[in-house]
Parts: structure tokens; C-alpha cells; sequence
């Protein structure tokens, strides 16, 4: 009877050093992005990859994997479905598709992988109704970063003339656009008391969220285009930094211009002579919190439109919409725009508010009457007074 009790105790003991199935909760979670562009543009891709990396520091167990440059031009012929795809057999159980253009392609992807949870940023599907179960909407409330941006602008234009160098022509790149145009005003009637009629605002679309050689407008030649033309501040609404570039060697040259760049927190460095700033993402803390609701099984698809941290909109944790001031912004222009970020989340500066025209002049908003968020999310032109192309040719 001991023996067989020692034999059973000897067994159970070998049988503890052997490895066993590993459990699902020590696998690490996988997540994966799609980028636009390359995944270190210093413009928008390079703000959603490091905000994959802010949740690999963050959320422990979590791996990211991506794939940059998905463009037609980077990728010809290869699909979003294919894409995602190599990913989920990669082991991604959470995918972000970084870019409105990928809509149609990633909600195909979606309805083929039930298994997998699906974050659109940007894009309306769970508005439209269009969206499977599983595929979510988030996008920040750039706009703010865009009045900001116009704002700066104005207060800095000797001409009174401003540009905005645009990507392609859509409802996202519109009400960008007219949200700089909104804010441009604002400053320059509200702040430095001067007639609207006096400032004059120019849009030009190069074609794509950045430079194809051979298929988009070169922004180079736009930018460079704008300041020969007497426009001394341009304002980039593209993914990357050829409006800081061009400014960089016009101002080498003895003119005085200056840039506001897009997407990417640290775009100004380089760039202290024109710089006027970058409104930017942060995307971190909102890729956290959908990532984290993946891992733990309590992703619940919804649109997402996320206004900026007014309390600290460059709040590292906590903020998706940032503007981080530029080297050639004036202590005057500084201290304005820090009067005019607080009017705008106390709701002291309602900028898309009546009276307000569309470009071909009927009426958008009667005076009063603040726009919805439906309205300023599917902005059908530009606004009047502002110099441009409001639908694509």
C-alpha cells in the first residue's frame, strides 16, 4: 500500500515538469495596422504607428504588427482584403485601418472575418448602417486643431493672404479646410479687428493624402506656387511635410513666409525659422482603450468622433487632438491663441455658426443657428470666401 502510494506521489511529480497547453490568456494579443504611407513620414502614418507603440508600452501582453504604404501606388493591385488577410494569419485578432480611402475595402475585409474585431479611423459605416458587427468608426475632432492652425495663420500674414495646400477633395478634406478658413477669421475679425473682405484664403487639392509622382499636383511646386504668389502663410492639410520644406527654403532666400504643418507632434523640428505649429493626432490613449476592449473581450463597435482634452489638449494621455506650437510663433500670436483654444471648449467660440454661406452662396447656416455634427461632418462645399475647388473635376 505505500509503495502504491509512493509510485502514485513519483507519478504526479514527473507529470508537474512536463510543459502543458499554454493558456490563451500568456499568449500575447495581436493587433494590427494598415498605414497609408510609410510608417515614418513624419506626418499622419507615423502618428498612428506611434501610437501603436504607445499601447505596446502601455497594455502588457499586446504586440503590434503592420503594414505601411497601402496606396495604389506603393501596393498596385493588391486589396484590402488581402492585406488583412496576411494579418489575421499573422495572428491579428484587432485590426485599424488607418485611412478614409480604405473604407469600402475594410468592411469587405470585415464581413470575411467575423473572428476578428475592426477598427475604421476615420469613415461613417456604423452611421450608414453599412458596418458589419464587428467594424467600429473612430476619427478625432481635427477641426479644432484646424481653427487653431488658421487662427495662427492670421494672426502671423503680413498679405493677408493664406493658403491651404489640400490632399484629395472628400467630406473629411472639405470641412478641414473650411474649419482653417473658420479659424483664419476668427482671428483676423475678432482679434485684430480687420474686415473679412481683406483676407483672402486659397485651396489648392494636389490629389492624394501625399506626393505620386506622376499621378498628384508635386506639393513642392503648390507650396512654392502659394508664396511666389504672395501668400506668405500656407497651411498643410496633407499627410506630409513639403509646406514647411518649401517655406524652409523660400525664407533661406530672404522671404518672409512661414508654415503650419499637419498630423505629426514633432513635424516643427528642423523648422524653427517658419514653423507656426502642427495641429496633430495623438493617437495612443484611444487606440489603448479599443485594443484593451479587444484583449479583454468587451470591444463593442460604435462611432467615435473625439473632441481634444480642452483642459490640456497636449495632454500625452489623455488628449487625441493636439497643437503643438511652432519656434516662429509670436509671444503675441501665443498668447491669443491660448485665449482662443479656452473660448473653445468653454463653447465661448462657436466657429461653425450662422450666418454662414456655402461657396456658391446659398445659405449654409442662418445667423444663429449652429451647425450639427452631421452637417459638419458631410460639408458638401467650401464656405464662401474661401478661393478653391469644392468637388473634384
Amino acid at each position: 500500500m505505500k509503495r502504491a502510494i509512493w509510485c502514485l506521489a513519483a507519478l504526479f511529480a514527473v507529470l508537474s515538469l512536463v510543459p502543458g497547453p499554454v493558456r490563451a490568456a500568456d499568449e500575447p494579443f495581436t493587433f494590427g495596422l494598415l498605414l497609408v504611407g510609410p510608417y515614418n513620414d513624419k506626418g499622419y502614418s507615423q502618428a498612428q504607428y506611434e501610437g501603436g507603440r504607445y499601447v505596446e508600452e502601455k497594455l502588457p501582453g499586446s504586440k503590434m504588427i503592420y503594414l505601411d504604404k497601402v496606396n495604389p501606388a506603393d501596393r498596385p493591385g493588391v486589396t484590402i482584403p488581402q492585406l488583412v488577410d496576411d494579418l489575421a494569419a499573422k495572428g491579428a485578432k484587432m485590426i485599424l485601418a488607418g485611412s478614409d480611402d480604405m473604407k469600402d475595402g475594410i468592411r469587405e475585409a470585415a464581413a470575411a472575418h467575423p473572428e476578428i474585431s475592426f477598427v475604421h479611423v476615420s469613415g461613417d459605416d456604423v452611421l450608414t448602417g453599412k458596418a458589419p458587427k464587428n467594424l467600429g468608426n473612430v476619427f478625432g475632432r481635427m477641426e479644432y486643431g484646424k481653427m487653431m492652425a488658421g487662427f495662427a495663420a492670421a494672426m502671423t500674414t503680413k498679405t493677408g493672404k493664406i493658403a491651404y495646400l489640400g490632399p484629395l477633395i472628400n467630406d473629411e478634406t472639405r470641412r478641414l479646410a473650411a474649419s482653417v478658413y473658420l479659424g483664419a477669421r476668427y482671428a483676423w475679425e475678432k482679434v485684430l479687428g480687420k474686415p473679412a473682405k481683406d483676407l483672402q484664403f486659397k485651396v489648392s487639392w494636389i490629389g492624394f493624402w501625399f506626393n505620386i509622382p506622376g499621378v498628384t499636383s508635386d506639393p513642392n511646386q503648390v507650396a512654392a506656387a502659394f508664396f511666389d504668389g504672395g501668400y506668405d502663410v500656407v497651411v498643410s492639410g496633407i499627410d506630409t511635410p513639403e509646406a514647411l520644406i518649401v517655406a524652409k527654403q523660400k525664407n533661406g532666400a530672404g522671404a518672409d513666409v512661414h508654415a503650419v504643418s499637419y498630423d505629426y507632434k514633432l513635424a516643427c523640428q528642423g523648422y524653427d525659422a517658419v514653423c507656426l505649429g502642427v495641429p496633430y493626432f495623438n493617437w495612443g490613449p484611444e487606440f489603448l482603450k479599443l485594443i484593451k476592449q479587444g484583449k479583454d473581450g468587451k470591444f463593442t463597435p460604435a462611432f467615435e468622433w473625439l473632441a481634444p482634452d480642452f483642459a490640456d489638449i497636449n495632454n500625452p494621455d489623455t488628449s487625441i487632438v493636439g497643437y503643438a506650437e511652432g519656434a516662429a510663433l509670436s509671444a503675441a500670436a501665443r498668447a491669443e491663441l491660448k485665449k482662443f483654444v479656452a473660448d473653445l471648449g468653454a463653447g465661448k467660440a462657436e466657429l461653425f455658426a450662422g450666418p454662414l454661406n456655402y461657396q456658391d452662396g446659398s445659405v449654409f447656416l442662418k445667423a444663429g443657428v449652429k451647425a450639427t455634427d452631421k452637417q459638419i461632418w458631410y460639408l458638401p462645399q467650401l464656405l464662401e470666401g474661401m478661393d478653391g475647388q469644392s468637388v473634384a473635376k
